[in-house]
């Protein structure tokens, strides 16, 4: 990402548009976060940069953010950096999303980059410890750890114990810190019942957002498969080649798997939309997005696009649950208009809201809410979820593509009688995954300085 912020000139917004579907560009030209009433004549000294952001940020949440005129009255100077003020002044009965992030970890995350073992964990309806996803590129992906393996110690820690008691703090101490190089011994209990003593080392390495794609054979026909986790930037590639395939392979229909989706770059749903809407939807709106009052000028419509691998589908079954956040929900709420969708699983997290985005300084960048967003006919503010068509538990007993698992034979149900199975379905119970990603950047619908938008 280019340099935004220097120390030699006031800080001053600019709007910047590009092509037809791209919103702006926010840039503050003087990422040196100075204060627009009292610029200084000398460079400014690291240990100001806080006040002198937390500066910038008040000025931004005056103009941007969507409850300006409901934020409580503080004088910001009681406030010693962004991080304390933005507490402050968030409108809390609505905005649980609003963040400032450390510049470079927010930037690395988006890229993908990640450090860990790869996975998340959860209790499964018998109060066992199990892995609830991994990804390909991590570590224990590569000693064979799949969804489904009961974890049954972390360097001698029930950690089964630690989950049903919610005890974060007990989990980082038999996890350890998310820096390279830490060491842990896992003891895995695999599917046959066999014990496994797996001893990994924490790496640095590039996420995958698609987990799984693959086809399903069923008497309604061929039906495409699609486990997505997050809408980031290796996405739009990894996506390519999954419609490409099920292109290839003429699927009619597509189970699309969001349950642990929380988030992303709004142009990558844009795409994952498209793909499914096809090309005859190109120009129709998607989304559009709608700013406080003092910002109607730059609310801005985000249309279908034209792919190279259109599925044109007429339905849709979608895999949620309470971690189906922003960019998952917008591209369920943007096809509703367009096409039949059906949802399995639990009740979506509810963020019908989005940021812009600011760099400052190089350490900080702000996510203030600036927007909501709606579909084509003016749908949204879904602030309690989008419950699904059928409740279903997230069964981490088995793989994604385990056809025992209960929300995958829900939405094959589904595809082929057109009703669910609902003798013989498990009790719902609702299970904490805890994930290794850093909780911050989840649920997050952004405006990135080079107008890629995060949802």
């Amino acid at each position: 990402m280019d340099k935004l912020f220097n120390f030699d000139t006031i800080n001053v917004i600019q709007i910047m548009k590009r092509l037809s579907y791209i919103l702006f560009m926010l840039l503050i030209l003087s990422a040196s976060c100075k204060k627009e009433d009292d610029p200084p004549t000398t460079p400014v000294i690291a240990d100001n940069t806080p006040k002198l952001a937390r500066d910038t940020l008040y000025y931004i949440m005056q103009q941007w953010y969507y409850w300006y005129n409901l934020m409580p009255s503080v004088s910001r100077e009681n406030y010693a950096d962004p991080y304390e003020l933005l507490e402050a002044l968030r409108y809390t009965e609505i905005d649980r999303w609003s963040f400032v992030a450390d510049y470079e970890d927010f930037i690395a995350e988006m890229q993908g980059t990640f450090v860990g073992h790869g996975f998340r964990i959860g209790l499964d309806n018998t109060g066992k410890a199990r892995i609830a996803m991994i990804y390909n590129n991590s570590p224990l992906f590569v000693e064979g750890v799949r969804r489904g393996w009961i974890v049954k110690s972390i360097n001698g820690y029930d950690i089964a114990s630690i989950l049903a008691t919610n005890d974060g703090e007990a989990y980082q101490t038999a996890i350890g810190p998310s820096q390279a190089g830490i060491t842990n011994t896992f003891i895995f209990e695999k599917p046959d019942g066999t014990e496994l003593s797996i001893t990994s080392t924490k790496e640095s390495f590039t996420i995958n957002s698609v987990i799984l794609y693959d086809t399903l054979h069923l008497s309604s026909g061929i039906t495409g498969h699609l486990v997505f986790e997050s809408f980031i930037e290796p996405s739009e590639e990894e996506l390519e080649t999954a419609f490409n395939f099920f292109a290839q392979n003429n699927v009619k229909d597509l189970i699309l798997d969001l349950r642990y989706n929380s988030g992303g770059f709004l142009y990558i749903a844009q795409q994952l939309a498209s793909y499914i809407a096809g090309n005859s939807k190109k120009g129709v709106t998607f989304a559009e997005l709608n700013y406080n009052n003092k910002n109607t000028d730059y609310n801005t419509a985000f249309p279908f696009e034209e792919t190279s691998y259109p599925l044109s589908l007429p339905r849709l079954i979608v895999i949620t649950s309470r971690l189906t956040a922003s960019a998952s929900e917008a591209v369920m709420n943007g096809l509703e208009p367009h096409l039949n969708i059906v949802s399995v699983g639990d009740t979506t997290t509810g963020k019908p809201m989005g940021m812009n985005g600011w760099p400052c300084a190089e350490r900080y960048f702000f996510w203030p809410v600036t927007f909501k967003i709606v579909n084509s006919e003016n749908e949204g503010e879904y602030y309690n979820g989008i419950a699904p068509t059928q409740i279903c538990t997230d069964d981490i007993k088995y793989d994604f593509n385990d056809r025992r698992e209960e929300c995958l034979y829900q939405a094959i149900h589904w595809l082929e009688t057109g009703t669910f199975q609902t003798k013989g379905l498990n009790l719902f119970s609702r299970s904490d995954i805890i994930q290794e990603k850093p909780s911050q950047i989840n649920n997050t619908l952004v405006i990135r300085s080079d107008n890629k938008i995060i949802y």
